[in-house]
């Protein structure tokens, strides 16, 4: 397999899938070689089966709003691969939400998923809906019809959706609530749940939690204590939420969050009170951020429209959304004393961002392995729904630091150079795609 080749190939198939095309090369670049050490693979065509979704639905979903008004948004969700497991990866609801960022999201998620350990195969879904300014009422109207096309193709056994951007517990609740009253049965078919019908404690937190977790293992590799360090988090729900609680609770100083409007910064490091009163604001009352920095002129500076990647600060964690990172942003970081990233959000980091953290061998993981802790929780909700049983906090905490554990060791083996520099983008990359491409194997050609 040559991967220029077969980058090219899929260029030529999907020209106006950029987002696709970009988790595409990523990926195949860095397996090349332990994909041309087994000629069994190419003779199967395993590549191009394992790049190529199989299948896509793809839908239009119409709802009333609160006048009284016909709305229509599409609908979609990817099954991307089910070689190690059902199908399972998060439903989005946002404006830029098309079939080029959902392909490569459900891409993503399968290696991704691969890396837990767990037993799921990779999927993604959602709409271009946007809950932003949306009533609750509008917003069950919306969740109930789009349940009405997608759960005819989901189930336990075989695709099983969780939240996303745009989708929490509400818009989660919602629509396991349709397809309860569609499928006449109450079963683990969506992860997220609220905790009075099948929810695991912690999911909310896992992904943030998670991210955190993997950073200690990489910091530990080099000895370094994270007590003191100044951390630039992006974004404001709940990975960027969560990711700040673990760092403040760690002695961390957590010196920015932000939202699609502009970022805060906190010079001396968010407080235990502060981090409350941002909760309230971003995860309750949906406000924006911009009126925390009001509220806080003194200790709290807005930066309109601004990213927080000019602060200066000793680790950044991007907890937002895709390509938020570019190579101007990735070279004021390392300009600035960065000495390591860790990705909450998936694949936030430009192509030429990841080329720049690479090249300065300073620690870096990609987010199919540092922000896996969310698909791992949900993973260990459909165990708990599966033997009718919910662990407890201290229970879902302590497997999720061993699996963030567990993925760190299997990047550290495939992504270890000679000169001791660990490569984990390669490491994920590779890892993940063995177990995968084992199974498919296992199974023949389908």
């Amino acid at each position: 397999m040559k991967a220029i080749d077969v980058i090219n190939d899929l260029k030529r198939r999907f020209p106006n899938e950029p987002e696709y095309l970009q988790a595409v090369q990523e990926v195949i670049t860095t397996i090349e070689d332990a994909y041309n050490e087994h000629p069994e693979f190419e003779r199967y065509n395993l590549i191009e089966r394992l790049c190529i979704p199989d299948r896509i639905f793809q839908f239009r979903v119409s709802w009333i709003d609160d006048k009284g008004r016909v709305q229509t948004n599409m609908g979609y969700r990817i099954q991307h691969n089910n070689a190690i497991g059902p199908y399972k990866g998060g439903v989005r609801f946002h404006a830029s939400v098309n079939l080029s960022i959902l392909k490569f999201l459900a891409f993503e998620q399968t290696f991704k998923n691969s890396l837990t350990t767990l037993a799921m195969g990779g999927a993604k879904g959602g709409s271009d809906f946007n809950p932003k300014g949306k009533s609750d009422m509008e917003v069950m109207r919306f969740c109930q019809a789009f349940m009405t096309e997608l759960t005819r193709n989901i189930g336990p056994s075989v695709d099983v959706p969780a939240g996303d951007i745009g989708v929490g517990g509400r818009e989660v609740g919602f629509m396991f609530g349709m397809y309860k009253k569609l499928t006449h049965e109450h079963t683990g078919t969506f992860t997220g749940k609220g905790l009075e019908f099948g929810g695991s404690l912690i999911r909310p937190e896992a992904t943030g939690y998670g991210n955190v977790y993997f950073l200690l293992n990489m910091l530990a590799t080099k000895g370094i204590d994270i007590k003191g360090k100044r951390v630039a988090v992006s974004g404001a729900g709940n990975v960027a939420i969560y990711t700040a609680d673990k760092l403040i609770n760690l002695g961390a100083k957590v010196i920015s969050l932000s939202d699609s409007n502009g970022s805060i910064y906190l010079p001396d490091g968010m407080t235990r009170e502060q981090w409350d009163e941002i909760f309230k604001l971003k995860i309750i009352e949906r406000g924006r951020i911009r009126e925390f920095a009001e509220d806080h002129p003194d200790c709290c500076e807005y930066l309109d429209g601004q990213r927080p990647w000019n602060l200066k600060c000793d680790i950044a964690m991007p907890s937002a959304t895709q390509n938020e990172i570019d190579g101007d942003d990735a070279q004021a970081l390392l300009d600035n004393g960065c000495f390591a990233v860790s990705e909450g959000a998936n694949m936030p980091s430009t192509p030429d961002a990841v080329h720049k953290f690479l090249n300065a061998k300073i620690i870096y993981a990609p987010g199919k392995a540092a922000n896996a802790g969310g698909v791992s929780v949900s993973g260990l909700e459909m165990a708990q729904n599966a033997q009718m049983l919910m662990w407890s906090s201290e229970e879902v905490d302590a497997k999720l630091k061993s699996i963030m554990k567990n993925i760190h060791e299997q990047c550290v083996k495939y992504g270890k150079q000679s000169d001791g520099f660990v490569n984990y983008v390669k490491g994920a990359n590779v890892a993940g795609f063995m177990k995968v491409a084992r199974a498919m194997m296992g199974q023949g050609i389908l």
